[in-house]
């Protein structure tokens, strides 16, 4: 999760938070080409992490574990052109779609990662985070291996390439893997003859199986499904490995231990997933018309308008609007063409790159008392300028309401919350946050509100409570990891 890029400002640039990764993986049993369907997939998965992607692919009708694969730094359609998708020859397939939450920004770093070893080759794309792969990497290092990258995928990929060599086929390799790392994982893998799907027992990271005619997909979300006319046929559960073989069958097992309880990322339905996707039987917009409803609940107020910070907090303050009984309205022109932020490597550059992203639509805030929702607050600068815009604009009433609880911890798997020193709220009570932005009121999502979000789906909320689902490094340490 230690990351030296400043890029997540791209999507997002109020909470500071960085998108997850994406994975995408398609068996055509055709004998179909599929580098273009992945090359959707993975457009479709672009919010998830927009600072490299790859895809590989094999044919499984070719000589017998034969990978081509291309990855590059940047978004899908910067590193993937026409004649390098062509080249991509294959019917099977993953790809993947990155945001660093560990290593360095590094071409190297960037996946699918592709193993050849004694049994052949693996092909491997991840969402996620461990908590135990310091140590993991270690004891490999330990006993002779050479690793190329400093991301715990690495880490993942040779655990299953070990278990392989005394293993009968690649799933049990992976079981066998399973039980060795812990942490959140979505995972693709690709085999010479087999796709791979696998998530973590907890269920935080999401994993969804579709079908296109005689092709199978798994991918992050339901979104990448619809984008390339896949029908959604299931969640992947908690603890699965799903294995799609050449006989066209869809083979399931799961790791034997079992949690007490799920605990699925809360942050997938407040911001992380993309807004067309449904996640464990939730419908991402749907959960957010509910939190936006439920601060309308908890922390009315008089105002003439209701507007939300593009994109993330919109749905959101359609929900409050609704609820409240107050107008709707647009209240900033975002210009999307402005370059990824990440290249201003200055606090201050990325400030004032704010302004060039959103300008305050005048006639509209004139005059009005504003309820502005959004869904975090990470360090405030940024809530702190756009208030200050609404009011240079005439807004006479600036009324923050946020539609998830406080950070106050940070996150472990996957998510980049920064350590406590940068989360205001771990310093700083909400009256003192309220006068730091500069709103004339301030109130966040109640914790207890979260399970009404997501109807009642079990949920990890550690970055607000501190009760994480399984033992996690010390703090202390979190930023000297690299994984």
């Amino acid at each position: 999760m230690h990351t030296a890029e400043n890029h997540g400002t791209y999507n997002h640039f109020e909470t500071g938070l960085r998108e997850e990764c994406g994975v995408f993986g398609i068996y055509d049993l055709d004998g179909r080409e599929v580098s273009s369907s992945i090359y959707y997939g993975l457009e479709a998965l672009q919010h998830r992490g927009q600072e490299s992607c790859g895809i590989a692919v094999s044919d499984t009708a070719g000589p017998k574990g034969r990978v081509l694969s291309h990855k590059g730094l940047g978004l899908v359609n910067e590193v993937f052109k026409e004649d390098t998708l062509h080249s991509l020859k294959g019917n099977i397939g993953i790809g993947h779609v990155r945001y660093s939450t560990s290593g360095s920004t590094s071409v190297n770093n960037a996946q699918p990662l592709v193993l050849n070893y004694i049994k052949g080759s693996l092909a491997l794309a991840h969402n996620g985070n461990l908590v135990n792969a310091r140590e993991l990497r270690e004891q490999m290092e330990y006993g002779g291996a050479i690793f190329h990258t400093s991301i715990d995928s690495e880490v993942i990929a040779y655990c299953i390439a070990q278990e392989r060599v005394k293993s009968a086929t690649v799933e049990e390799a992976v079981l066998r893997a399973m039980k060795k790392i812990r942490g959140a994982y979505g995972l693709v893998l690709m085999s010479p003859r087999k796709l791979v799907g696998v998530r973590d027992p907890y269920g935080l990271k999401p994993l969804c199986i579709g079908k296109r005619d005689n092709s199978f997909i798994i991918a992050s979300e339901s979104c990448a499904l619809t984008s390339i006319g896949a029908e959604f046929i299931r969640d992947v559960k908690p603890g699965e490995i799903v294995t799609i073989t050449k006989d066209g069958e869809m083979h399931s097992q799961f790791l034997p231990e079992k949690p007490v309880s799920c605990a699925h990322c809360i942050f997938e339905y407040i911001y992380f997933a993309r807004l067309d996707s449904c996640m464990d039987g939730i419908r991402i917009y749907d959960a957010r018309i509910r939190a936006g409803a439920s601060l309308a609940r908890n922390y009315p107020v008089e105002a003439d308008l209701v507007a939300g910070v593009p994109d993330s907090g919109i749905t959101a303050a359609k929900g409050y609007a609704e609820e409240a009984g107050i107008p709707f309205a647009f209240a900033f022109h975002k210009n999307s063409y402005i370059g990824r932020t990440f290249i201003k490597p200055s606090q201050k550059e990325r400030e004032s790159s704010v302004k060039i992203k959103l300008s305050v639509l005048e006639s509209v805030v004139r005059g009005k008392r504003i309820v502005l929702v959004d869904d975090s607050i990470v360090r405030g600068t940024t809530m702190a300028n756009l208030i200050r815009m609404m009011k240079a604009a005439g807004a006479t009433e600036v009324h923050v309401r946020i539609s998830s609880p406080p950070f106050l911890y940070p996150c472990y798997f996957g998510t980049d919350v920064p350590s406590n020193q940068q989360l205001i709220a771990s310093s700083h009570s909400t009256e003192e946050i309220r006068q730091l932005i500069g709103a004339d009121s301030l109130g966040y999502l109640p914790i207890d509100e979260l399970e009404d979000m997501v109807q009642g789906l079990p949920i990890c909320r550690a970055c607000f409570d501190n009760h994480y689902p399984m033992e996690v490094p010390d703090e202390n340490i979190r930023d000297l990891l690299e994984f």
